[in-house]
């Protein structure tokens, strides 16, 4: 388990939800700097796969708990109904937690292209992510 600490900026509230979201064996984590993007919804998007529903919810409720101890006001949520694609607004940073068919099918990344992209290493740090690796990610066939 990480320890947390508050987030002073959206950008390290975005590193932390994607932290906790790899705690919880979640896959294909990338954080979308949305911040030089003029028509954004938000800063940051923090999208990440889930292999089961069971897992997206299990996604959804450690990120939603973890950040809530940290004091921070309670997210928007839309998406518990159907578990396929479930959403946080937390207003500067938004967490997409989606089945891997879902997300192959919508293709968020793509449409928001022109954002800096990021993910996890294996020490948990955030590294670049090239949009090169993000293309390749969407040549696999869908499932």
């Amino acid at each position: 388990m990480i320890k947390l600490i508050k987030p002073r900026s959206a950008k390290s509230l975005a590193a932390t939800i994607a932290k906790i979201a790899a705690e919880k064996l979640a896959s294909n984590i990338l954080i979308l700097d949305l911040t030089k993007v003029e028509s954004a919804p938000s800063d940051f998007f923090v999208i990440c796969t889930a292999n089961s529903l069971p897992q997206t919810k299990a996604i959804f409720d450690e990120i939603y708990y973890q950040i809530k101890s940290l004091d921070i006001p309670l997210p928007k949520t839309e998406g518990l109904d159907s578990m396929e694609w479930i959403l946080l607004d937390y207003f500067d940073v938004v967490v997409h937690i989606m089945t891997e068919i879902t997300r192959n099918y919508y293709k968020i990344e793509k449409l928001w292209s022109d954002a800096k992209f990021y993910t996890l290493d294996d020490n948990s740090k955030i590294v670049s992510f090239s949009k090169e690796k993000v293309k390749q990610m969407f040549l696999a066939p869908s499932v």
